[in-house]
Parts: C-alpha cells; sequence; structure tokens
C-alpha cells in the first residue's frame, strides 16, 4: 500500500466485487454462496473452504443495505477495537463517541480481542452495512482484512499505532519509542537487570513493538534484554503475579520490571507485597496504560499514559472532515502523531 503520489488509483466504488464474481471464480451457484455467508451450516465443509478462499483472494463484501437502505451509511461509522471491557480503550471509545454524535452520526462498535480472524469477521460485516467510514486499532491486520480495507470505498482510519507509510489514517504513537522512553527511565534510575513482561493476550504484537524499543535500548547500553511471556491463558492480574513470582527467582533477579499494561503491573505488586519485597527497593515496576487504580496501589505505580482520548478526538474529526461535515482548510491532515507521557509514581 504504498504512499507514492504519481501511484494511480482507482475509484474505491467502481470495482466492488459482486456476489456473482465470487460464485463463478469458486464454480459454484450464487446460491450457494449467499448461502455461505446466511446458512454456513448447511454449505458441506470442502465447499466452505473453497468459497472462503475466493472471498479472501478477491476482498469480497456482501452488500447487506442492498434493496433501498443505502442510505443509512451517512450516519454510521464503526470500529473494531481490540478489547472492549478494557479500561486502557475506554475514553478512545467515548472521546471518538462524543466527537460524532455532535454532528449526527453514531458509533457501530465491535472487540477482536487481539484475534486476526475476530477482527476481520468484524470489518467484513461493517463493511457490508456500508458504513460512513471505518475505524480499526494498530497496523496488524490478516491479508484479508487488509486486501477489505485496501478496496473500502470509505474512510479508514487506524489508531493507537502510528504507521506512515500505510495508507489509511494514522492516529497514534510510536509503541517501539514508549518502550525506549520506559528503558531509559529506569536505565537513568540506575537499573541494570531490567526484565520485560509480555501481554497474557496473544496477538497484542503493538505490546511486542514496546518490547523491542525496551531490548534495543538495553543492547545499546551494552546490556542483555529479559523476557518473560505469561501462561496465554491467564487472566492479567493472575499473569502478572505469574511472572512476578518466577522472575524474583532467578538468580540474579532483576531489580526492575516493565510490564505490557497496568493490569499485570498490579497483579506483580500485590504478588511482591504477599512475598514480602519492598518496592521499589527490591524490584522497581513499571506499567503502561495509566488505569484508573495506577495511583490507588500501594506503592503507587510508574506507567506510561497513552493520549486516550485524543486519538478518539481527532481520529473522529478525522472522519467528520473526511466526509464533509466538518470545514477544512485544504487536505484532512493523514498523518497525526502523539506521544505517551511517563507519569512517576513510587513503584519505580
Amino acid at each position: 500500500m504504498s504512499q507514492l503520489k504519481d501511484t494511480p488509483r482507482k475509484r474505491r466504488d467502481a470495482g466492488r466485487v459482486t456476489l456473482a464474481q465470487v460464485a463463478r471464480e469458486a464454480g459454484v451457484s450464487s446460491i450457494s454462496v449467499s448461502r455461505y455467508f446466511n446458512q454456513p451450516e448447511q454449505v458441506s465443509p470442502p465447499l466452505r473452504e473453497r468459497i472462503k478462499a475466493v472471498v479472501e483472494a478477491l476482498g469480497y463484501v456482501p452488500n447487506l443495505v442492498a434493496g433501498g437502505l443505502a442510505s443509512a451509511r451517512g450516519r454510521i461509522v464503526g470500529m473494531v477495537i481490540p478489547n472492549i471491557s478494557g479500561p486502557i480503550f475506554a475514553q478512545t471509545i467515548q472521546a471518538f463517541s462524543d466527537t460524532l454524535s455532535k454532528h449526527g452520526y453514531q458509533l457501530l462498535l465491535a472487540s477482536s480481542y487481539f484475534s486476526e480472524e475476530q477482527e476481520e469477521g468484524a470489518v467484513r460485516a461493517f463493511l457490508g452495512w456500508s458504513p460512513a467510514a471505518l475505524v480499526v486499532t494498530s497496523q496488524f491486520h490478516s491479508a484479508a482484512t487488509e486486501k477489505m480495507l485496501a478496496e473500502a470505498d470509505v474512510p479508514v482510519v487506524e489508531i493507537w499505532d502510528y504507521c506512515p507509510e500505510r495508507e489509511p489514517l494514522q492516529v497514534g504513537f510510536l509503541h517501539f519509542e514508549v518502550g525506549v522512553q520506559a528503558c531509559r527511565y529506569l536505565l537513568d534510575k540506575g537499573h541494570r537487570r531490567i526484565a520485560f513482561v509480555q501481554n497474557s493476550a496473544a496477538g497484542d504484537f503493538s505490546a511486542l513493538q514496546r518490547r523491542d524499543g525496551y531490548a534495543q535500548t538495553l543492547r545499546d547500553a551494552g546490556l542483555e534484554p529479559w523476557f518473560f511471556v505469561p501462561t496465554a491463558s491467564s487472566a492479567p492480574f493472575e499473569a502478572g503475579k505469574q511472572a512476578m513470582e518466577a522472575l524474583i527467582r532467578r538468580k540474579p533477579r532483576p531489580d526492575a520490571i516493565i510490564f505490557a499494561n497496568d493490569n499485570l503491573a498490579a497483579g506483580a505488586v500485590l504478588a511482591g507485597q504477599r512475598a514480602g519485597l519492598k518496592l521499589p527497593q527490591d524490584v522497581a515496576i513499571m506499567g503502561f496504560g495509566d488505569y484508573a487504580f495506577a495511583d490507588l496501589l500501594l506503592p503507587s505505580l510508574t506507567t506510561l499514559r497513552p493520549p486516550s482520548r485524543e486519538i478518539g478526538e481527532i481520529a473522529a474529526l478525522r472522519v467528520l472532515q473526511h466526509l464533509g461535515a466538518i470545514a477544512v482548510d485544504g487536505d484532512v491532515p493523514r498523518l497525526n502523531l502523539l506521544h505517551c507521557e511517563l507519569i512517576a509514581r513510587e513503584s519505580a
């Protein structure tokens, strides 16, 4: 998805793949393709796999508003978030929804829980309803989702990440730099045995970018990174406890630990207290997210605060500007780089 200005771009509404094309490519009837989407249990497994492969290859999106409901496009914006129940995305969702509603638009929300497959299903469903715009989280998507985003005939925004070479509008920050920021803070505090604990939710590739920033910073300082990966099925507090108990058994043990999010860090703080450790004297703890409980822990949690609300507000403004609901001088800004704030508290 090159951004070179001299690359010819087709009209997005001129080449929408039809159900008949899918049927022709798959060598089946249109009724079979329709049944694949509406009554999949009535389609044999081999036929389902054949149709699925063609659907993904062509980037086909079923037109759910065919038949007179196309005007619905003007008022609905779809958003796919990794975790609706997670506190880290709450302000983004609220700010985005609030900004849209002031201009007569409504938010339609789906959760992928860091699953590329679930995100793919949500994107296909949203585009099938022909929304006014589509918002997805991060730059990491399945090949089928990438195809749909590239072929979408509506504005597409990627939030909570920043990758300027990609085609969608970008509203977010550099996760690699967040890892660098966290590691440098601990190095400046005199720590040298610094570990990183990954998210217990598989598929959180943005956290892995933060891990990579941490690791590169340690190596640049002549030190070796330490990684811990909690059991994938562990709940976040339990995963943090698991990581803390495992890491403090090491000889020598780390003198500081960076956690992929504040839930993990909170579990580690509680586990450290149960183990009789003094924090941060025995081991410093850092999180990510600045959740509502971060300053209520004892010790209060040092963390990095992402620009959650700003991401939601700016993404909504860019959508509204792109749709002409808000006037803008010149082109709609496509690249919107924000930054995380390091919140120094008692734990590190």
